[in-house]
């Protein structure tokens, strides 16, 4: 079992803000193919990382889907597509092997 979770901004780098349906339509996307997905979207995790020599921030959402297998290829144009929805260079999209216990 796999957990994938997908850092979305609430920003574009103009800093205009996503509107809503924006993540309802990828709540939507994710739900009808993996069943179900959990989102963090209330309290906006915050990122920081050095580039360049200074030190760039985003606030963002995060998406969440359990997987029994990864198809790399369905999400390697997923997050293709998702870059161009919201005008980012690269997003994050990560999966951790998971346990059932």
């Amino acid at each position: 079992m796999h957990l994938v979770q997908i850092l979305l901004p609430l920003a574009d780098d103009a800093g205009r803000r996503f509107d809503g349906a924006d993540y309802g339509k990828v709540r939507a996307e994710l739900a009808e193919r993996f069943g179900g997905i959990t989102s963090f979207t209330r309290a906006p995790a915050q990122g920081m990382w050095k580039e360049g020599g200074h030190t760039n921030h985003d606030d963002m959402v995060v998406f969440e889907v359990m997987t029994r297998d990864l198809d790399h290829a369905w999400w390697e144009g997923y997050r293709a597509d998702l870059e161009r929805r919201f005008r980012q260079e690269t997003i994050v999209v990560r999966a951790i092997k998971v346990e059932m216990l």
